[in-house]
């Protein structure tokens, strides 16, 4: 009996052993700290392991939901980051797909660019209201960006275009208002659908279909005296298991999330357990960057995200190597680079949160020009290429599964004195 019980016991480490998460593939490239990819972070900290004990409850009983959101600027806004770390954790927990969480219509604004992994048809006209404007018209949420529509008769079309994941959705919530009693409408298969509840005091239509769908049209019958802003589109459904919502505006930094009137009212639909923040590179893209103020804006920005849940965990991706343009052909290095990235250790420290050393990572200051010559980085010295975006992502996500497997996979010899002969 003995050791059949030691063979099951063995059995079972061996199963959970081989649960644990896989890191991505990467190609090596020798300007790339490969050694310095992980998290730093204190294993002590009460919001991480809230955070790491409620994946492990998720993923072993494939119950309840967890909630990540990505927030950013415009390497979030294009897509291919968030999402390439969304595919990437979900690929990992193939059963847990959960839904596709907060989306925006970026593309039925001219000149404004969608992520990829859904598409927005929209041939009529809208209003686009930023974030980074400095008098919006428009009150903004969580979003940090609007748009409205002011045509007799405005189709948004949605289609999820994800092939590798079902994001079927059979509850959608628009976030949005009018002040002259505009309500949008759904259509799916060519039939008109009202809101099922109406809520006013958070300008939330939430429509409940009796069928799950990857396309839909917002419909929206306004005029010029007839107008209807949309702040974002919340897509969900009755399945368990993990998030990833991704929110980026091209050109933001932490202030401008701080002015947007209902991002806590907003927050609140969400709820995350844990935010990935890569706010930063617009701050520190001045000569007379504020390492002061922008820590304060910071635990401004978080305080207000513990408001909607204490409990929230962090981690901060530190800024990117960048470059300055000074002339029409020349660019000169960011040294503001090294002072964000102390300021985001602290934060982590002040926060109990996690940091993933990117600055580092990618090789330091003056790196980003070895990524441009590696077709990684476009000639701005701030961007990345698709290819660039999505090698950040895969870093990124090997990192995070590294520290997955830490708290829920620990090693063997830590295993033991859970096994009892």
């Amino acid at each position: 009996m003995k050791r059949i019980l030691l063979f099951l016991a063995i059995a079972s480490l061996s199963l959970i052993a081989n649960a644990q998460l896989r890191p991505v593939d990467l190609p090596r490239y020798p300007f790339i700290n490969y050694d310095s990819n992980y998290l730093h972070y204190d294993t002590a900290s009460p919001a991480l392991k809230s955070f790491f004990g409620k994946l492990r409850r998720v993923t072993r009983l494939e119950k309840g939901n967890i909630n990540i959101v990505h927030i950013g600027s415009s390497h979030v806004q294009a897509g291919t980051l968030p999402n390439t770390i969304r595919r990437n954790i979900l690929n990992a927990f193939p059963t847990l797909v959960a839904n596709r969480g907060m989306i925006f219509p970026y593309s039925a604004a001219a000149n404004c660019n969608n992520p990829a992994d859904y598409r927005i048809h929209c041939p009529q006209r809208t209003i686009l209201t930023r974030n980074i404007y400095k008098d919006h018209q428009y009150p903004l949420g969580v979003c940090g960006i609007a748009v409205t529509a002011t045509d007799t008769l405005t189709e948004m079309q949605v289609v999820l275009a994800d092939s590798g994941v079902n994001y079927a959705t059979s509850r959608i919530i628009i976030l949005g208002h009018s002040d002259q009693g505009v309500i949008p409408l759904i259509r799916t298969s060519q039939r008109n659908i009202y809101p099922s509840y109406i809520d006013a005091k958070t300008d939330r239509y939430i429509f409940n279909l009796t069928q799950a769908v990857d396309s839909f049209v917002v419909v929206l019958r306004c005029s010029p005296e007839k107008q209807f802003t949309l702040n974002g589109i919340l897509l969900s459904n009755a399945k368990p298991g993990i998030t990833y919502h991704s929110i980026g505006v091209n050109g933001a930094a932490l202030n401008d999330y701080l002015r947007c009137e209902n991002f806590v009212r907003d927050m609140r639909l969400v709820r995350p357990d844990l935010v990935v923040f890569g706010i930063g590179i617009n701050d520190a893209a001045s000569s007379d960057f504020d390492t002061v103020k922008f820590r304060l804006d910071y635990e401004r920005l978080i305080d207000s995200i513990r408001v909607v849940n204490p409990d929230c965990a962090f981690i901060f991706i530190t800024n990117n190597d960048s470059f300055f343009k000074k002339t029409k052909k020349k660019y000169v290095v960011n040294s503001n680079g090294p002072l964000a990235r102390e300021v985001f250790y602290r934060l982590a420290k002040e926060t109990g949160g996690a940091v993933w050393d990117q600055f580092q990572v990618m090789g330091g200051l003056e790196s980003m020009e070895k990524w441009r010559k590696a077709n990684l980085a476009k000639t701005d010295r701030v961007h990345f290429t698709v290819a660039g975006y999505r090698l950040i992502g895969d870093l990124f996500s090997n990192a995070l599964f590294q520290a997955i497997n830490n708290q829920l996979y620990p090693p063997p010899s830590e295993r033991y004195q859970y096994i009892s002969y």
